[in-house]
């Protein structure tokens, strides 16, 4: 499972930002009194109601001891009858059931090991269901109708289900923890003209009746209730194969020639992490499928991945599209079906054996396809995202105490726990360390699996004890926060490096290696911190131009580097990795006024990492004019020829600061561009220098704008239209995701602010209410009740000044009222 929800102009972060108060119940692995065999379903939907009307065979056996008595949880359903199969006949069994939790009394004591099946005839009724989702996962009533009336023009009728966490049992009774593995048979009776999609193979298709046909899906190789899905709709396959596998896309017919720009990586990613992990894909086949409204990111359904409809786009929508979206996701899911389908996580408060890995392998990948550069952007990425939320800092990875399940869907378990196995790699060395993932793969194959039997599989592979690591980094919260301090000792010939770490409790042991650059030489030195204050000495004949403490930059920690700006400058040159210039960036941001801080980022205006490019770009004072004769004539290199959209981008916004004329027939070319990216910033670059042009250029985007063409348009119109273009801003404004709203609310409030109409007032404040509302636990609200405040002072001397003051003072009300 894979969220998106990384909202941008600072405003949201990855993980909410709560006050949480430690939870002092455990939370046991779920015992096991009954094992799930085989689910066998036979099922049937009434658009109309919203319903599914199920028939369901379901083979267990005790586990352990024998019982009389079966517990399948079953939410908000109508139960029709139970009872046990014998043979070609069956008995009727008594149940008792809470809406929640369905007791099966089975009418005698079945022995431990010995398989009986029941069945059961129910109605599933999601829309009517009171479930609560998380903030990775927003949905939790198991079964999504959309569109099922046809209600909304030229919007698919779809159905889709999300299982994860425990949400399948909405839609059909089973023991729903990820510590159970079952085979699984689907029929699914839908309209003829649908296609539909579920776990495993297609095993047969036949007429049902006027209109109607009934699929057959059928899963060999067991796997946790969760993966069970199900989708149905209006979609084309694209086919690709992999070592004799299908590997199919489903998507929306209008998104059908895309579907290898989408997703044609699949099988050269199947070749590469088969590979690497020892392991060939376990399953047989791969589908990927792009629904509406999805609750999430994506979800690693076994052997048939659902995505969110960011995965799938126009020709020109994907020149935007950068590897930390959906490609990322690809791989994330794709990886899953190793470690969370193929080894799943035995408890909730064990899900790093599933989030982790397929955070970690984002940077694999990244690595892979584009090289080292890549895959550390990557891990930086991840690793702040983790950093950013203090709160983060007080959960350990395995966590045994929690509110709620969803709460381990966060950063500590996604972030934290991936940057936690690019240490372990780079601790262990790249072959003993995936030897390791490869004997726990296969020692747990198609079972599950805990951070223990993760660590004995790598102390096995590399002769190690490694209890100390998984102690301090599964085990522990937090992670150190150092101080590193430097002194060069000319008599001794001798350079000292001390480090504080100065977080709460113990010392973590970070083994580490340090790179001395001294006399146009770089020697490695291995060592090992264990205590609140090391100090390291290294022989030099000089003194060093650079001491660079965890050299290889995998380290997660908090420091405050001591060096020099010159010792930085020389960093940027001659340190070899992506975080070293990174770093030399970040500290020529800091004293920008010395002049070797702007040489500095004037050379990463032309680094060969895009990511760094677009950094130097955003860390520009270009008001400060040395800084600003240097940086221009490069920003407009960039903004003309760059290879990548985003860095255009970025130099684009970047001139536009300047107001100058001479850029004005850049911002035009750029406007021509095929980019919506590109398009957008060239836009809002040449809002300030001619805002009647680009008011006539906006208009002219009317008719095809996407992402930050729309922010763009928006902006315009907020900065220059009239109250004319409030119903399309307004329709702008609704159609977007949260990214975008959150993005165009510079130009949705600036407008607002100069409508003196009562509905339009009423329009826009009751969005942004619902905006803060909604995002209040990402830390939101505070910055749009001032966006509401400066909207009531605009309107102050308008005509509808008291009715706008009434209608701040109760959305501030809400905001502030709201959990």
């Amino acid at each position: 499972m894979r969220t998106l929800l990384l909202l941008t102009l600072g405003l949201l972060t990855a993980a909410p930002v709560l006050a949480q108060q430690p939870n002092t119940l455990y939370r046991a692995t779920q015992r096991k009194v009954n094992d799930l065999v085989h689910t066998k379903l036979d099922v049937r939907f009434d658009y109309a109601k919203r319903y599914l009307y199920g028939k369901e065979w379901v083979t267990l056996k005790p586990h352990g001891y024998p019982t009389d008595s079966l517990r399948l949880d079953a939410k908000g359903m109508d139960i029709k009858a139970i009872a046990l199969v014998q043979g070609n006949a069956s008995q009727p069994l008594k149940y008792d059931y809470n809406q929640q939790q369905l007791l099966v009394h089975l009418g005698r004591i079945v022995p431990a090991g010995e398989a009986y099946t029941i069945y059961i005839e129910y109605t599933a009724k999601p829309d009517e269901l009171k479930a609560k989702g998380s903030a990775a996962i927003t949905g939790a009533k198991g079964l999504y109708f959309i569109n099922p009336d046809s209600a909304v023009a030229g919007k698919p009728v779809q159905i889709w289900t999300q299982g994860e966490s425990e949400a399948n049992s909405a839609w059909f009774p089973t023991i729903d923890k990820p510590n159970q593995k079952t085979t699984s048979e689907i029929s699914l009776t839908v309209p003829s003209k649908y296609v539909t999609l579920s776990n495993g193979k297609l095993v047969g298709q036949a007429a049902a009746g006027p209109g109607l046909r009934t699929d057959t899906w059928k899963m060999d190789e067991p796997h946790a209730p969760y993966l069970v899905m199900m989708a149905i709709g209006d979609f084309r396959i694209t086919k690709d194969t992999w070592r004799g596998k299908e590997v199919a896309y489903y998507l929306e017919p209008r998104y059908t020639a895309q579907a290898r720009q989408v997703f044609g990586k699949t099988p050269r990613m199947l070749e590469f992490f088969s590979e690497r992990l020892g392991v060939a894909f376990p399953w047989n086949k791969y589908s990927q499928i792009v629904a509406r409204d999805y609750v999430s990111g994506a979800m690693e359904n076994t052997t048939a991945s659902l995505f969110g409809e960011q995965a799938q786009g126009t020709a020109r929508e994907l020149l935007d599209w950068e590897y930390a979206g959906v490609e990322r996701e690809i791989a994330h899911e794709l990886f899953h079906h190793w470690f969370g389908d193929y080894v799943t996580a035995e408890s909730w408060s064990n899900l790093t054996m599933n989030e982790s890995f397929a955070n970690f392998c984002e940077v694999v990948w990244a690595e892979h396809e584009y090289g080292p550069d890549a895959g550390a952007a990557q891990a930086e990425r991840s690793q702040s995202t983790y950093l950013r939320t203090p709160a983060n800092y007080t959960k350990p990875l395995v966590r045994f105490h929690y509110d709620d399940k969803e709460d381990m869907f966060d950063a500590v378990t996604y972030q934290k726990g991936g940057t936690i196995l690019n240490m372990l790699r780079h601790y262990l060395g790249e072959d003993v360390f995936f030897k390791g993932l490869q004997r726990y793969l296969t020692q747990n194959a198609f079972g599950t699996g805990e951070p223990h039997q993760l660590r004995l599989a790598l102390e096995e592979v590399s002769g190690q004890d490694l209890n100390w690591f998984f102690n301090q980094w599964y085990y522990r919260a937090g992670h150190p926060t150092v101080t590193l301090d430097y002194q060069w000792d000319a008599t001794r010939k001798q350079q000292a490096v001390i480090v504080h770490q100065t977080q709460a409790g113990e010392p973590f042991i970070l083994p580490l290696t340090v790179d001395v650059y001294a006399g146009g030489r770089t020697q490695h030195y291995p060592v090992t911190l264990r205590r609140a204050v090391d100090t390291l000495y290294f022989p030099s004949a000089t003194r060093p131009d650079l001491v660079n403490v965890d050299a290889e930059k995998v380290l997660l920690w908090q420091k405050q580097d001591n060096k020099s700006l010159a010792e930085f400058a020389y960093q940027f040159r001659h340190a070899p990795r992506y975080l070293d210039r990174r770093e030399a960036l970040a500290a020529a941001k800091a004293q920008i006024a010395n002049p070797l801080a702007q040489k500095i980022l004037v050379a990463g205006l032309l680094d060969k990492s895009p990511a760094l490019r677009s950094l130097a770009i955003d860390q520009l004072d270009l008001q400060n004019p040395a800084l600003r004769k240097a940086a221009a004539p490069v920003l407009a290199k960039l903004a003309t020829n760059d290879s990548v959209v985003q860095v255009q981008a970025a130099a684009l916004l970047a001139l536009g600061t300047l107001k100058e004329k001479r850029y004005a027939k850049l911002f035009g070319k750029a406007l021509e561009s095929k980019s919506y990216r590109v398009q957008g910033a060239a836009l809002q670059a040449m809002l300030p220098l001619d805002p009647k042009q680009a008011l006539a250029r906006a208009t002219a985007f009317e008719a095809d704008n996407k992402g930050a063409l729309t922010v763009a348009l928006v902006e315009v119109y907020g900065q220059a239209g009239g109250p004319a273009k409030w119903p399309l801003v307004l329709a702008k404004f609704d159609a977007a995701d949260a990214n975008g709203r959150f993005n165009m609310l510079s130009g949705f409030a600036a407008l607002l602010g100069r409508l003196d109409d009562p509905t339009a007032l009423r329009q826009g404040i009751t969005r942004i209410k619902d905006l803060a509302v909604r995002y209040k636990p990402y830390g939101v609200d505070a910055r749009l009740i001032a966006l509401l405040r400066e909207l009531q002072q605009h309107q102050a001397t308008r005509p509808n000044a008291a009715e706008t003051t009434t209608l701040v003072e109760q959305a501030v009300a809400e905001i502030q009222a709201a959990k």
